[in-house]
C-alpha cells in the first residue's frame, strides 16, 4: 500500500479461513485508521450466520459482508430463506454485499436480481466487474449486458477490480478499457471503486502497477480527474463512511 500510494483498504475475510474472522478480526483492531473489514457470510441451513454476521459488524466494526454463492449447502440458490435473511439483516445493519461471482455471472445474475428487487435497503457490491470478460461470444455478451443492466438499481456498486482474472491481454490490460469508459457511462463514477485483488495481484503485474491502470486508460478513454478521484477513493470512503479512523 505504501509502495501504491494507498492509504487505506477493505479486507475481505480469506476463504481459507472460511467463518473463522478471528484474524482479520485483530488486524482490525490493530490497524483502524488502515483497515475495515469485509466479513463473509456463513449460509448454513442452521440459520447461525445472521447473528454471526450481526455481531461481527456491531461488535468487531465489520463494514461488508461477502456472498459467496459456492458456499450455499447442497447447491441451494442465495434466495433460499436464509440467503434472504442475510440478505435483509445486512441492509438494516447499513453494510453492502459484496458478490463473488467467481465461475460467472449468469449463474447467478437472477438471484442478485430478485435480491436487488426484494430489499432495495441492501447495497450491493458486485466483485471484480462480475467476472465479466470482454465479450467475444454471444454468453460473454450476454453476461456483460447483464452487469450494466444492474444501474438501474440505484444501491447497486460495481469493483473495477482484478484485472488480470478478466482481461485476455499482460498489464495494462487495454482489452478493458472500453469496459471502464462504458462502466462509467452507465454507472457514473461514483458507483465505481477500484480493488487489488490483493495478494493474489502480486504474482500478476504487481499491486503498485493494478493501481495504475485506470491512470494509464485515463487519456484513451475519456477518464476525467473527477472520475478517477472517485473511482480510486471517494467512492469507497462514502459508501464506508465511518471507515479508516484514527486509533485511540
Amino acid at each position: 500500500m505504501e509502495e501504491g500510494g494507498v492509504d487505506g483498504a477493505l479486507i475481505v475475510q480469506p476463504i481459507n479461513h472460511k467463518f473463522d474472522h478471528s484474524y482479520l478480526s485483530r488486524v482490525l483492531q490493530m490497524h483502524p485508521e488502515k483497515f475495515i473489514g469485509c466479513c463473509l457470510a456463513n449460509p448454513s441451513d442452521e440459520g447461525e450466520g445472521v447473528g454471526e454476521m450481526e455481531r461481527l459488524v456491531t461488535k468487531d466494526g465489520y463494514r461488508a459482508v461477502r456472498f459467496n454463492p459456492y458456499l450455499w449447502p447442497s447447491y441451494q440458490k442465495m434466495t433460499n430463506d436464509v440467503g434472504k435473511a442475510l440478505f435483509a439483516k445486512a441492509g438494516e445493519l447499513g453494510i453492502p454485499v459484496g458478490f463473488m461471482c467467481f465461475k460467472g455471472l449468469l449463474l447467478h445474475i437472477d438471484d442478485i436480481e430478485q435480491l436487488c428487487s426484494q430489499f432495495p435497503a441492501t447495497q450491493v457490491l458486485l466483485d471484480h466487474l462480475g467476472f465479466c470478460n470482454p465479450p467475444l461470444s454471444d454468453s460473454e455478451l450476454k453476461a456483460w449486458e447483464s452487469l450494466l443492466a444492474l444501474s438501474k438499481y440505484p444501491y447497486v456498486y460495481i469493483k473495477v477490480s482484478a484485472f488480470f482474472r478478466i482481461s485476455r491481454e499482460p498489464f495494462p490490460h487495454k482489452d478493458l478499457w472500453p469496459l471502464l469508459e462504458k462502466l462509467i457511462a452507465t454507472f457514473g463514477s461514483k458507483r465505481l471503486l477500484w480493488g487489488s485483488d490483493f495478494p493474489f495481484v502480486v504474482n500478476e503485474c504487481g499491486y503498485a502497477n493494478a493501481k495504475r491502470v485506470l491512470e494509464q486508460a485515463k487519456s484513451d478513454v475519456g477518464i476525467t480527474d473527477e472520475d478517477l478521484e472517485w473511482i480510486m477513493g471517494r467512492t469507497a470512503t462514502e459508501l464506508f463512511k465511518g471507515g479508516w479512523v484514527k486509533g485511540q
